[in-house]
């Protein structure tokens, strides 16, 4: 998931949400590792004007760990991370998926 935050002190926040337990949440939910990762800034943008953007990757073993992931868990936790940061606070969050190949 990217996003870009309306500014350092939000995406803060959200890093320390994801790293005092979210991240656990969805670890303990079926995904074998975890990533946090500020983006960093394009070059030739000013990164004091430029957006802070902040994705989180997840590793899940197999495609059906996943879904039951997304089916069973995913929901509560979504739920929980809108709560916090919604479209109202200036996130935009973005899922994207994919396989290792």
């Amino acid at each position: 998931m990217r996003l870009p935050w309306p500014d350092s002190q939000v995406a803060a926040e959200y890093v320390s949400w994801l790293e005092n337990g979210h991240v656990d949440l969805v670890v303990n939910a079926g995904a074998h590792s975890a990533m946090i990762v500020r983006i960093d800034t394009p070059a030739g943008i000013d990164s004091a004007a430029g957006p802070i953007r902040v994705m989180t990757q997840y590793v899940f073993p197999t495609r059906a760990v996943f879904d039951r992931y997304v089916a069973e868990f995913a929901p509560a936790l979504r739920a929980e991370g809108l709560a916090r940061f919604g479209p109202e606070r200036g996130i935009r969050m973005e899922r994207l998926t994919g396989e290792i190949v």
